[in-house]
């Protein structure tokens, strides 16, 4: 339970850093911030301590495809939707998006058994 509080700690830290940079003018370092894959350095960091290499390999093999399949689109969705709509209903929508992707990605990899 003690690890549970650190890894939300941690990962709401880096998000509140990320926001003030944006409303403190800092642009180009929370753009910098956002592009760090946040998450994923403090997943493996844990997943590396807890399970070992292999599994963060595995598990970088497995986000590195989902990026493909679901977060490409979703960016895309985002880019050619909110001028047009709004940034809000560009993200619901683009969210949408990576989540029916992400499920399918999901389903397929548990199907062949893939990366594990």
């Amino acid at each position: 339970m003690k690890s549970l509080l650190i890894y939300f700690i941690t990962g709401g830290l880096f998000t509140a850093l990320i926001v003030f940079l944006e409303e403190s003018g800092f642009r180009l370092w929370s753009g910098l911030a956002t592009l760090v894959p946040v998450f994923t350095l403090v997943s493996y960091v844990f997943i590396g301590q807890s399970q070992g290499g292999l599994a963060v390999s595995q598990h970088a093999k497995f986000v590195l495809w989902g990026t493909v399949v679901s977060w490409i689109p979703y960016m895309i969705a985002i880019i050619y939707l909110a001028p047009k709509i709004g940034p809000h209903k560009a993200i619901i929508l683009g969210l949408g998006i990576f989540f029916v992707l992400a499920l399918a990605f999901i389903a397929v990899t548990a199907y062949f058994h893939l990366f594990q």
